[in-house]
């Protein structure tokens, strides 16, 4: 089954990944996995560092004239801002013994995982705290999964992403608005709608939302405060029966879960209705069963593409919510970890507003949980003989 692994700080010479259980025979190129390197480092509200970071990730092995050899896949993805930043950073890493003139951080931040990884590690700077925990380490997850992003693109699952809110300002009715928006594009298949959605610079696709979005964030950063909001990212070509309802930990839905809780600032998440199926009744919840065509649909997608945890053939409708980012201009009240003097938290560069950006990072962690999911049901060890047993199933539909 595919599983990756991350190496590497914010501030560090690279990041580092290694990549499992892709099959052989899967087309895959640097190009493909720099699309959404790049999809991730744009957005209104984004911080200084994208300025001069253009991240392309180089594959070192795993991959033969352009095709996985069903071996671990490795990538590197230098960090241009190695040499840029005086931050001491590169100086504690280079050499044994230097960094011994670079003055210890002793103030953390609210919200960040400064004093949680100080308490938890036993660090005497916050330093190795903010390195890994920075979110720049999305940036190989979005490498790594990409690969994964591919290998369901090859089997027609398409994943596609956008913003429902930035702080204050959203659609009018969050569900009937944005269905009456999106279940349309849907028909053309889900990279539909990450295309126009990256045509806004918050990747809001109503244009009129997209400007008051803009103006929102300018308002918070002038107040030197930052914002978080909603997104939804959609699944369209997943077949029915990816998951499981046999054992909690198979559920198809939980494992989603944990891949988006897992990601920076990410404080919430819900299957289609979510949250609003607890507010209604339950004839307004279900989605009631048809048959048409010879095969069993829905005749609406209030759950979200899943019953049981397990998928039913419907997209899957996935949303969550970004926490705002904790850094901001204006100070927050902390303590001196040495001193224990409560003062101001000091200012590190980040976004103002990181969401449209975490939409991308999302669309593609979850890829390789439904990857393996697909992977479960259907798998070889090559493309080829994957494709035997797909095409098996979808002949066996029909009859």
């Amino acid at each position: 089954m595919i599983r990756y692994l991350t190496a590497g700080e914010s501030h560090g010479p690279q990041l580092t990944g290694i990549i499992e259980g892709i099959p052989a025979g899967l087309p895959i190129t640097e190009d493909e996995i720099a699309l959404h390197l790049a999809r991730r480092q744009k957005g209104y509200g984004r911080g200084g560092r994208m300025a001069f970071e253009k991240d392309k990730a180089e594959i070192l092995s795993g991959v033969r004239f352009g095709k996985t050899m069903g071996t671990p896949i490795a990538l590197q993805l230098p960090n241009r801002a190695f040499e840029k930043d005086d931050t001491g950073w590169p100086k504690v890493m280079n050499k044994e013994g230097d960094g011994e003139d670079v003055d210890p951080i002793t103030v953390p931040r609210p919200g960040h995982a400064d004093l949680i990884g100080v308490q938890k590690y036993r660090y005497d700077d916050i330093r190795p705290a903010i390195e890994r925990s920075s979110a720049r380490e999305t940036a190989m997850r979005v490498g790594l999964s990409a690969i994964a992003r591919k290998l369901l693109k090859h089997f027609g699952i398409e994943i596609g992403g956008h913003i429902i809110r930035i702080g204050s300002v959203g659609y009018e009715d969050e569900w009937g608005d944005v269905r009456d928006l999106v279940d349309p594009m849907m028909k053309d298949g889900a990279e539909t709608i990450f295309r126009a959605a990256d045509e806004s610079p918050v990747r809001c696709l109503d244009e009129d939302l997209s400007e008051k979005m803009r103006e929102e964030i300018k308002k918070w950063r002038k107040e030197g405060s930052s914002l978080g909001g909603y997104w939804e990212v959609v699944l369209t070509g997943v077949p029915a029966g990816l998951g499981s309802f046999v054992h909690w930990d198979r559920k198809l839905e939980g494992q989603l879960a944990q891949a988006i809780m897992g990601t920076q600032a990410m404080k919430g998440v819900e299957i289609g209705l979510g949250f609003e199926a607890g507010r209604r009744p339950g004839h307004e919840v279900h989605d009631e069963i048809t048959h048409e065509e010879g095969e069993f649909r829905r005749r609406t997608n209030r759950l979200g593409g899943f019953e049981g945890g397990v998928t039913t053939g419907m997209p899957i409708i996935i949303r969550g919510v970004m926490k705002p980012i904790p850094t901001m201009l204006t100070p927050l009240k902390t303590v001196d970890m040495n001193t224990k003097e409560e003062m101001d938290t000091r200012y590190e560069r980040s976004d103002v507003c990181a969401l449209p950006r975490a939409v991308v990072v999302i669309e593609n962690v979850i890829a390789p949980v439904i990857a393996n999911a697909f992977l479960e049901k259907f798998g070889g060890d090559s493309v080829e003989e994957i494709e035997e047993h797909y095409n098996a199933f979808k002949e066996n539909k029909k009859r």
